[in-house]
């Protein structure tokens, strides 16, 4: 599925969609695991490879990060926050091993992102220029050289995200 509908407690969040991704829950009636693909779905994330190529396999474990007093962004459909500027307990309470959870990206509910979400670990399928389909550069954190096998170069990134429905657009 490329986007789901997520009970937590007394809410329901959503989860999704993102350009490429496609998630499967481990356990159908449990919604704490799933598996991932990403495909180069338009180019959008490399010129390298041709459209729709599988890029990575992967698995999300969700979370609920801790109410820190952070204020978490919100101007965009999506809002990045990097490690080195997120509250540590978020980037040392990721799961283990750690250095192979290196993204995490929100749910969202009517009122935009939440603290609850997916830590994600990618494993790369192919080799190629993570570029953003050629709109990041060298001098961009996310740009990076993917090898097949775990990513531990994905960017150090939390994303928040204000959900498809949200002034922003969707699906990007």
């Amino acid at each position: 599925m490329d986007q789901l509908d997520i009970q937590l407690k007394d809410r329901v969040l959503g989860f999704g969609p993102f350009v490429g991704y496609y998630f499967k829950p481990e356990n159908p009636e449990d919604l704490t695991r799933l598996s991932f693909v990403c495909f180069n779905e338009d180019r959008f994330y490399t010129r390298d490879l041709p459209e729709n190529t599988l890029l990575f396999e992967g698995d999300a474990v969700l979370t609920q990060l801790t109410d820190t007093g952070f204020d978490v962004p919100t101007q965009n459909r999506i809002n990045p926050v990097f490690f080195e500027e997120a509250p540590r307990k978020w980037v040392n309470d990721r799961p283990r091993p750690r250095d192979e959870y290196l993204h995490f990206h929100s749910c969202y509910d009517g009122l935009g992102p939440v603290l609850a979400g997916y830590w994600i670990r990618h494993q790369g399928n192919a080799s190629f220029t993570y570029d953003m389909g050629g709109r990041m550069g060298p001098d961009s954190p996310l740009y990076h050289e993917v090898r097949p096998g775990i990513d531990k170069q994905f960017a150090k990134i939390m994303e928040f995200d204000a959900g498809p429905d949200s002034r922003h657009g969707s699906k990007d």
